[in-house]
Order: C-alpha cells, then sequence, then structure tokens
C-alpha cells in the first residue's frame, strides 16, 4: 500500500505531553535575574495563562479544544506515503515511508500549533501577536491561524530568508500579516545589532529579541514562539499520533525514526508518540535521529548548558544545546533551522541516549532533495530535505547489510516557494556548507 490515510474521525482528539514520562523531570527555565526556577507569572506578559500551564503540565494526554479540532480538519489528518520509487532509485531492501505535512493550507507542519497559540490567545482578549520566522513556513502559518481569530499578526523575519524567499512574505501578507525584515530599526534590540553590524543577516535568536521586546510594550499584545518550547512541542504530536494509527492499519512499525532539528518542533512533533513506546519499554530498539545542518550543529556541538532563546536575552534562562545565544549561523537556504538553540526535552532526550543526532550540510541535502523530488514528485522544503537525506543514508545501510527495516521520516514542508535555491544548486551557485 503506497498511501496509508485516517478517516477524519479518526483524527486524534488529544495531545500528547511527553513530560509525563520521562524518567528524570527537565531543569526549569531560571529567571536572568534571580537565577532561580521562574515564576510563571512573569511569563503571563508575553503567553496566555492556557498555554503557560501546558508549558508546565506533566498530565499525559491534553484535549484538544473543539474550536481547533475544526480547523486542522481544513488539511487533517494528512498522508502517510510509502515512498516505493525513492526504494527502487536506491535498489533497497528497506521501506521507507514519509509522513506528509506539505499539505496544509501554508504548506508545512507549523499550522499544528500555530492554530492552538491563536485560540488560546484570543480567549484572553489578546488582538496583536508578534513573532519571529526563518524561512517563513512558521510566519505564514501564524498568519493564517491568527485570520480565524482576528488576531494582528506582526512578524519579524530573519533578513537573510526575507531576501532569499519574497514569495513567503507575500504569503504571510496575503493573510495579513505585517513582515519586517530583522534585524530592524524599530527595536533596540534591532538598532543594537544594526550598529554593530549594519549588514547583519540576521538570525532566529535576533528576531525573537525584537518580537519580544514588541510584545512587552503593550497589554493587548502576546508573543507566539514556533519551536523549541514544550507547549510547542505538545501541540505537534498529532502528527506522531496519526502516523502511529497508520502504521497499525498496516500492521508494521518504524525501525527507525527521523526528522530535521532546528528548534525541535518537527522533530518532536513525530518522534515523541514512538518515543513513548521507547520510554515505557515496549520498544526499546527502535532508533531515533534528529538532523540538523553542518553550519548549526546545536546538538552535535552544542554545549548542554542554561542560555536565552533569544540575541539580547529577553527570555527565561532554559537548559538545551547551545551554539550561544549570540551565534549567528551562516545564511543558508533551510532557515527554518537557522537557531543557536534546541529544545529543552529534545536536549534531554539527547543528553540521556533516547535519540541520536547528526549533522550534514547544505549541498548533500539538495541533492537528496532532487533525488526525492525526480523519484517521489514533491519538492521538499530545504528543512524536509536534511531528514530525507539521512533517510536515504539508512536505506543504503539496509542494501550493503540487506536488513529490511522499516524508516519513517518527516517531509514537514514542500519546497514550491524555494525554487530560487533548487536554481542554485542546479547550476553549481550553492555554497556547500
Amino acid at each position: 500500500m503506497k498511501k496509508i490515510q485516517l478517516a477524519d474521525f479518526e483524527m486524534p482528539k488529544q495531545w500528547y505531553n511527553v513530560l509525563a514520562d520521562l524518567p528524570t523531570p527537565l531543569e526549569p527555565p531560571l529567571d536572568p535575574e534571580t537565577n532561580q526556577p521562574m515564576n510563571p507569572e512573569k511569563l503571563k506578559a508575553l503567553f496566555p495563562e492556557a498555554l503557560i500551564e501546558q508549558e508546565m503540565s506533566t498530565e499525559r494526554w491534553i484535549d484538544i479544544p473543539p474550536e481547533v479540532l475544526d480547523i486542522y480538519a481544513v488539511w487533517r489528518p494528512t498522508p502517510l506515503i510509502r515512498a516505493v520509487f525513492l526504494e527502487e532509485f536506491l535498489d533497497t531492501p528497506a521501506k521507507i515511508y514519509y509522513k506528509y505535512e506539505g499539505i496544509s493550507p501554508a504548506g508545512s507542519h507549523k499550522p499544528n500549533t500555530a492554530v492552538a497559540q491563536a485560540y488560546y490567545n484570543a480567549k484572553e482578549g489578546i488582538k496583536r501577536l508578534t513573532t519571529e520566522t526563518g524561512a517563513g513556513q512558521w510566519g505564514s502559518s501564524l498568519s493564517f491561524a491568527t485570520q480565524y481569530f482576528d488576531i494582528e499578526t506582526i512578524v519579524y523575519m530573519v533578513r537573510v530568508s526575507y531576501e532569499q524567499k519574497p514569495y513567503r512574505r507575500i504569503l504571510m501578507e496575503t493573510w495579513g500579516g505585517k513582515v519586517i525584515p530583522s534585524p530592524s530599526p524599530y527595536t533596540e534590540a534591532g538598532k543594537r545589532i544594526l550598529e554593530q553590524d549594519p549588514d547583519s543577516p540576521g538570525s532566529l535568536g535576533i528576531a525573537i529579541s525584537e518580537a519580544v521586546e514588541e510584545a512587552l510594550k503593550r497589554d493587548d499584545t502576546h508573543y507566539a514562539l514556533g519551536s523549541v518550547l514544550n507547549h510547542v512541542l505538545l501541540h505537534q504530536t498529532v502528527i506522531g499520533l496519526e502516523a502511529l494509527k497508520q502504521f497499525e492499519k498496516i500492521e508494521q512499525y518504524p525501525d527507525v525514526v527521523i526528522a530535521s532539528s532546528g528548534g525541535g518542533s518537527n522533530f518532536g512533533g513525530l518522534a515523541l508518540p514512538f518515543i513513548k513506546d521507547k520510554l515505557d519499554g515496549s520498544k526499546p530498539d527502535t532508533k531515533f535521529i534528529a538532523v540538523e545542518p553542518a553550519s548549526c550543529p546545536s546538538l552535535t556541538q552544542g554545549k548542554y548548558d542554561y542560555d536565552f532563546g533569544d540575541t539580547i536575552g529577553l527570555t527565561p534562562l532554559m537548559k538545551m544545546y547551545t551554539l550561544g545565544h549570540d551565534f549567528v549561523p551562516p545564511s543558508i537556504h533551510a532557515g527554518g533551522l537557522r537557531y543557536h538553540g534546541m529544545s529543552p526535552i529534545i536536549s534531554k532526550l539527547y543528553h540521556d541516549g533516547f535519540i541520536d543526532a547528526v549533522a550534514v550540510a547544505q549541498e548533500e541535502i539538495f541533492k537528496a532533495a532532487v533525488d526525492f523530488a525526480r523519484t517521489e514528485g514533491i519538492v521538499p522544503a530545504p528543512e524536509s530535505a536534511h531528514s530525507i537525506k539521512t533517510a536515504i543514508d539508512e536505506a543504503l545501510k539496509c542494501r550493503e547489510t540487506g536488513e529490511e527495516k522499516v524508516i519513517l521520516f518527516n517531509l514537514s514542508g514542500h519546497g514550491l516557494l524555494d525554487l530560487s535555491a533548487y536554481d542554485m544548486y542546479l547550476h553549481g551557485k550553492l555554497a556547500a556548507t
């Protein structure tokens, strides 16, 4: 069977919270003023109470509100697809499956949390949301979601991606979002960076600083984050929960689960429901691989320590793998993975040995993406191409060993608005890093 579908009524009605099953608890976020655990009351300037509760919750299952389910139903459940043509191309005995999140209106997995965050903010009477975006997948998803709840959206888009991906800006503006290239002259954080480097390409850390600063200035404004935080990974678990049901339908279970990892929501969304089976001992041998860019390798080369989530130092301190909050990555085309730190949940799972991580170069991922497009037909986002590259590597290992492993990866977005990067690769103009 090439495509495994779920009926609408089979869409998950609850999110899975891995904090209930971790062998040891996460280290709490710290208040940078005191170095003591952050008082949740202080977070109310940025987030609605419901999201703060989800951030701290250790309940295993959290109900998805009916209003959120109604909007999810526009594109969910998403298909699980067997990459039979890629298997033939690779001449591998492995079975390769991908969960295809690119069918959402925004073209990626990001609306899974954007809709939820917009809903909870609207319930609290919030009229404006500020956020950051790298490649534009998150900014466009939040711009899409807030239209359902009459919320104004201001997006600080990393400058290099703003210039590389003009159609993502247009998409955000079509949904009513206001897009500002970051660093900008409109915030103190942006001015500080521009004074140091007028030609700064920007980073997600800088854009977060600008968005947080603006949110703190107005009572009618909150901040929304597209990755990293516990509640974001929670909302994304609809991906893995659906995939579990789909594998049950064909009486299979993945031996290897792979997803790209910049801040952690892509990987966490697919992997965490399967990691539950590893943690409870029912599937102890499943291998999990988080894939990051070689130019921004927080897991494979970062330090496991407390650090700010933004460049200027406006956020709480989080225990995570980090390259340092002032790290500015090279201007690769996978803008959604250009983040200095990693989700505390994913960081802990990696530190405690439950998952693996690899870093791959930009030129390698585009080769894999083109091979995938020429076999399976879908042009993937550069972020998703990291998963494809690693899935191909795992399938080629099976060709050498003869093992018939089941490989699952998250195809978290399409690349139809990233064609300028493909053009550069196809004509030999793409940097290798």
